[in-house]
């Protein structure tokens, strides 16, 4: 009899248990994130409570319906990898501004629709572009988005950004308590055990937090039991020019942001993302960003927090994210149910996103440890990504003189950073040097071009 093929960790199914607690554990990771897009535009447009709350349960069914779509997948929509989709941030600053200057939300969906569209016709572009991530390229990008994401798990640690304790030591003890419970579930624990350290570091700190009042149950009581997002329920969507090319600029760097992502889990997991694969998962984006429009949400995007979980506990099947989606969808249609993840403290979230953050930094690392810097310019390459990349992370307001479009680009350090990588490669490592050489690159990419030497590359790395 033959033997069955061997199935690749990425597509393997493990036992329901399992399943429950590695997807919980991505739910927790991602859900702050999650509802602050909407609670930031919402907000600012001063909704009320209500349409607030609609707002979350609306974005919440569709990251999980969208998440579904990237594991699971279906004809050329999906990466089919560990992916966890939520709202992206680079759209936060241009909705305000749409729905603030007399578009409102329905302004503000008409854009999304388009730019979601305009995604799925650009996916087959994007996957194009692929060799243009090097080895050199790919690990810059992942340890850009790991540093970019630790000043999020830093806010969250100190008590969450505009929050009245901020900075109290309180809340930085909470927040080192459950490092430490995840440093010690992993390192001491057996095996199982310490692929969900975040999710027992988070439920020992939630047990701590609770009799030392850092948790607010209220809006427990007041969430409905059911809730279902019905198509349009602000009216129907309307299409002005000046916010669909916001929207569209919003899109190229959504597009910018999950290539990175993608790649990173693909290297993480030993399934390397081809041209194809790639344009599959930017398609399902584009869809994920149509439906977000269409079901009073907004547009989405691979969430980076995630892929430092999968680095971080080294479980590689979609599946797991999958059931993640799942969970998402339910507390999408039961507010109760995701009023009560809410009511996590963000200190607690804060200690686990050190760890998970961090991770994907040292990923990138990793990464970059198999490119040559030796009589090259490399090292510029990396020098001058990372700088331009945390040049917003580490002053927020140096692009606010300049004009929108380009704040929606440069004001994002994954985005910024990611293009100084590509366009820099370009110069040093593509374009024919002074005296006509082809100086090779360590990663095997020679000067003028030899992608076939990129492709080897990164085999390698996985």
């Amino acid at each position: 009899m033959a033997t069955p093929a061997p199935v690749h960790p990425v597509d393997e199914v493990p036992p329901v248990r399992q399943l429950a607690a590695f997807g919980l554990q991505h739910v927790l990771a991602m859900y702050a994130g999650a509802v602050a897009v909407p609670l930031i535009v919402g907000g600012a447009m001063k909704l009320s409570p209500a349409d607030l709350a609609y707002l979350i349960t609306a974005d919440l069914l569709v990251c999980g319906i969208a998440t579904l779509i990237q594991c699971v997948g279906f004809w050329r929509f999906g990466v089919r990898l560990p992916i966890m989709q939520g709202c992206t941030f680079a759209a936060v600053s241009p909705m305000v501004l749409i729905g603030t200057t007399g578009g409102g939300l329905p302004a503000i969906y008409g854009s999304v629709i388009v730019a979601g569209l305009a995604i799925v016709l650009l996916a087959p572009v994007f996957g194009r572009l692929l060799r243009f991530f090097p080895p050199l390229v790919t690990g810059t990008v992942i340890l850009i988005i790991g540093i970019s994401l630790l000043p999020v798990a830093g806010n969250w640690a100190a008590g969450g950004a505009g929050s009245k304790d901020f900075g109290e030591p309180k809340n930085l003890a909470l927040a080192g308590f459950v490092l430490l419970v995840v440093l010690g579930v992993q390192r001491f624990a057996p095996a199982l055990l310490s692929r969900i350290a975040v999710l027992i570091g988070i439920g020992v700190g939630l047990a701590v937090a609770v009799p030392f009042g850092f948790t607010d149950f209220d809006g427990v009581g007041d969430a409905d039991w059911l809730g279902i997002s019905t198509p349009f329920h602000f009216g129907a969507p309307s299409f002005h020019a000046s916010a669909i090319i916001s929207m569209l600029v919003v899109a190229l760097v959504t597009m910018t942001e999950t290539t990175g992502d993608l790649i990173a889990v693909g290297e993480m997991t030993g399934r390397k993302v081809e041209p194809r694969s790639l344009a599959d998962g930017l398609r399902a984006d584009g869809l994920s960003t149509v439906l977000g429009g269409v079901f009073n949400t907004f547009p989405y995007t691979a969430y980076a927090q995630n892929v430092g979980l999968v680095g971080m506990t080294r479980v590689r099947s979609r599946w797991v994210v999958a059931t993640a989606g799942g969970i998402l969808v339910l507390l999408g249609l039961l507010p109760k149910l995701g009023a009560v993840v809410a009511a996590i403290p963000a200190p607690v979230l804060g200690g686990a996103g050190l760890v998970m953050f961090g991770t994907v930094a040292a990923s990138g690392l990793r990464t970059l440890a198999q490119v040559d810097f030796k009589d090259n310019h490399n090292l510029t390459v990396v020098a001058v990504s990372v700088a331009v990349g945390m040049l917003p992370v580490g002053v927020p307001t140096v692009y606010e003189k300049f004009p929108d479009w380009f704040q929606t680009v440069m004001n994002s350090g994954i985005s910024a950073g990611c293009l100084t990588a590509i366009v820099l490669n370009l110069l040093f490592n593509h374009l024919p040097s002074k005296a006509g050489s082809a100086l090779p690159e360590a990663d095997g990419l020679p000067v003028g071009g030899g992608e076939k030497g990129a492709e080897q590359s990164r085999e390698e790395v996985v």
